[in-house]
């Protein structure tokens, strides 16, 4: 056929020169952006899929750089926390240095003293200089906040919490079984609260009693009244954990504090000859430790000590299973984590604390995971290390250390100091334990399995979006080839109309 106004070979060559034409064009995009996916138009169902993929990426990369932030935070507070240990340390030992009076002068004593209130000084620095980009670290700033103390607790201590947006939590204690003194009774008195060895004035009432801190035997003559047996014991009761109460027609013997690493025993060495009559050790009853238990031991049968232990208050808070120890109760979960000191009225009172305390923010809360909720939130308690806060209620503070303090080591109580000592050392290196397992256990594995979740993530966004040039340069050589033959034959189908000028000649 040979017609001149429609030339629908021509016609054919330019739509498939076209399309030939568009696949080359993609393929030179895709090779040039590197991107199988440049538009919604390439894989509309892709597009979505790999856009959501590169937001979970820009999360985790994101959870990544704040868990590492996290963790220079915190290195930070530790540091600060390692000087006050060593400056801890130095206190103890000048205080166990000036321990051995007869061997100092006072001017040795006083200059001892002068280290101590520049220690103190410098942790006071320390607490108020620590900070992370001008936020203080250590100096209560991120510390939780407490209200609503009941009265029934002394001490708390909030390690962590996780809250939400403003949100508070009460501290609900319900406390299962008291808290006990290890406590036995003596009927050693007579009538008239004297021991009475029958008219026999050279025999002796030989005791020998223990507790935690160690035993100590004691030796009375006739005629020593209750009152006084209770006197000399308690002067030893340092030495021993024990302390004695006279009452009518018994000596108390309780373990100086509560828990189940408490005891007091007794044993008798000497019944004054068997001159004390019908006398006898008795246990404290199983509820109540000031009540007179059932068990009986008579003096001539106890030439084997007698014992009874003391016992932890137990409890649940919030629905969890407290851990006891003594008067203290606590618990650790993902939640809430806190320590307890109750008074000891409250640590011997089975009754339910409708709220110990509530607990709100500020705190350290960091968010290491890629979605923003309370499950990726981790917070840290960092209270106040300044001298004064260091220490607890029971034992003291550093601050009784100080020049004319309780405690000073010129004319102080030295062993009170060194309680306070240990107290201080063994908090301070507990929130530094806090502080490892949190780095250890929770910052830094985080940040081990956010880099493994990225490079999934990543190879699955690349899988979807990426150009294989393998693939991709195979079809833009087809792509070329094709649309040189298509340009040579549509240069053809064009030339075919002017075979009719040959009929015309």
């Amino acid at each position: 056929m040979s017609r001149i106004n429609t030339n629908v070979q021509s016609l054919l060559a330019r739509r498939i020169l076209g399309q030939q034409s568009q696949t080359l064009t993609k393929s030179l995009e895709r090779l040039s952006t590197g991107l199988a996916i440049n538009r919604g138009s390439d894989h509309p169902a892709g597009l979505i899929a790999s856009e959501n993929l590169r937001s979970q990426k820009a999360s985790l990369n994101a959870a990544i750089g704040n868990a590492e932030r996290a963790n220079q935070v915190v290195n930070i507070a530790e540091s600060g926390l390692g000087e006050i240990s060593n400056l801890l340390v130095e206190v103890q030992a000048l205080v166990t240095e000036t321990g051995n009076q007869a061997g100092l002068s006072d001017a040795e004593r006083q200059a001892n003293q002068l280290q101590v209130d520049s220690i103190l000084q410098t942790i006071d620095r320390i607490a108020s200089t620590t900070s992370f980009q001008g936020t203080k670290l250590l100096n209560g700033t991120y510390d939780f906040s407490i209200t609503n103390q009941n009265t029934a607790v002394a001490e708390a201590r909030i390690d962590s919490a996780k809250l939400a947006h403003n949100e508070t939590r009460n501290v609900q204690v319900v406390v299962t079984n008291s808290a006990q003194h290890g406590s036995l009774f003596l009927s050693a008195g007579s009538a008239t609260n004297v021991l009475d060895f029958g008219g026999n004035a050279s025999e002796r009432f030989v005791l020998e009693i223990g507790g935690s801190e160690g035993t100590r035997r004691f030796s009375f003559a006739s005629g020593t009244t209750i009152a006084n047996v209770a006197t000399s014991i308690n002067g030893f009761k340092d030495e021993t954990g024990i302390s004695a109460v006279a009452s009518a027609h018994f000596l108390e013997l309780k373990s100086t504090e509560f828990g189940s690493s408490q005891f007091v025993s007794a044993k008798i060495v000497d019944d004054a000859g068997g001159n004390l009559g019908a006398k006898t050790i008795r246990d404290a009853s199983g509820t109540d430790e000031n009540i007179i238990g059932a068990g009986s031991t008579t003096f001539a049968n106890a030439n084997s000590a007698i014992r009874d232990t003391g016992q932890d208050v137990t409890a649940v808070i919030n629905g969890d299973t407290a851990a006891g120890d003594g008067k203290k109760i606590s618990i650790n979960n993902d939640m809430l984590a806190l320590t307890l000191e109750l008074t000891s009225t409250g640590a011997q009172t089975v009754a339910s604390i409708n709220t110990a305390l509530t607990v709100s923010l500020p705190a350290a809360k960091f968010s290491i995971g890629p979605s923003v909720d309370i499950s990726n939130q981790v917070s840290l308690g960092l209270g106040n290390v300044a001298a004064r806060n260091i220490g607890s209620i029971s034992t003291g503070y550093m601050t009784t250390l100080v020049s004319g303090g309780a405690n000073n080591l010129v004319n102080g109580n030295l062993q009170d100091a060194q309680k306070v000592i240990d107290e201080s050392i063994t908090q301070i290196a507990r929130l530094r334990g806090r502080i490892g397992a949190l780095q250890k256990n929770v910052i830094e594995s985080t940040i081990r399995a956010l880099g493994v979740t990225l490079e999934s993530t990543t190879a699955a966004e690349s899988s979807i979006r990426d150009t294989d040039f393998a693939a991709e340069t195979a079809s833009l050589t087809r792509a070329q080839i094709l649309v040189s033959a298509g340009t040579n034959v549509l240069t053809i189908a064009n030339a075919q109309p002017q075979s009719a000028l040959a009929l015309l000649a």
